[in-house]
């Protein structure tokens, strides 16, 4: 995908890594429109940044519809997706609120990505050069004890991305999946302030390096996530799964 000369929209940017992206993407020269849930936020991020913005709640197909509705009203030659939103919550299967928390994942990183998928993709095979770019974990492959459905959500976007990109070989719309390290942000509570956590903007750095550089790449894989997206592949699964959970509470 290129970098540069494109009108991006970034469903999930009010915060994370989405809002560094929308930045980074701004800093560049993009058209950058961004989506988030809370109005009062998006409307300060425009008045900061600059950026046109939508209201959006991926958990309900007709917002969803009604953002891209409004987007592509907007700006017609949007050529950039990135599905973003997404949740992570610590659940344990053994008590009584685990299915409600599972379900609000689902809902959110696995519906929320297929139905961004599917309200804009007929919309940018219509692009020359156009892309969807899906947010997956090193957790989709080396599981944390506490988190199975965001795991499992991740592993179900990774998947999803690589078979997406098969139906859409043929059309002018690539399929780019960022691969995220565990990350400084607020996506768990306390997790901007975790020292083992890779740095935010340490993390966008790196991701727009191979994404500058490396044009045709299907998949961004920085370096400090390869050990969990690899463990299994490189024989060290069962050892790299130890280490992740021996200071998980």
């Amino acid at each position: 995908m290129k970098t540069t000369g494109n009108t991006v929209f970034i469903a999930g940017a009010t915060q994370g890594i989405g809002l560094a992206l929308a930045r980074r993407f701004h800093e560049a020269g993009n058209t950058v429109v961004i989506g988030g849930r809370r109005a009062d936020v998006l409307d300060r991020l425009a008045a900061e940044d600059g950026f046109a913005t939508v209201v959006i709640d991926v958990t309900d197909p007709d917002s969803v519809l009604a953002a891209r509705d409004q987007v592509l009203a907007s700006h017609p030659e949007l050529n950039l997706l990135v599905a973003m939103a997404g949740i992570m919550v610590r659940e344990d299967v053994t008590e009584h609120d685990f299915l409600k928390v599972a379900e609000r994942t689902v809902e959110t990183n696995v519906l929320g990505t297929v139905r961004l998928v599917a309200a804009f993709t007929e919309h940018l095979q219509t692009r020359p050069d156009s892309t969807i770019v899906t947010v997956s974990s090193g957790l989709a492959h080396t599981p944390l004890a506490i988190t199975p459905s965001y795991n499992g959500s991740k592993a179900f976007v990774h998947l999803f991305s690589e078979t997406v990109r098969l139906q859409l070989a043929d059309t002018s719309v690539k399929v780019v999946e960022l691969c995220a390290p565990a990350l400084r942000t607020e996506l768990m509570p306390g997790g901007s302030q975790t020292e083992g956590f890779y740095p935010l903007e340490d993390y966008i750095d790196d991701t727009w390096k191979v994404l500058a550089e490396q044009p045709d790449a299907t998949e961004v894989i920085i370096d400090r996530v390869k050990p969990l997206r690899y463990s299994e592949v490189e024989n060290r699964y069962a050892a790299t799964v130890e280490t992740v959970n021996s200071h998980v509470h």
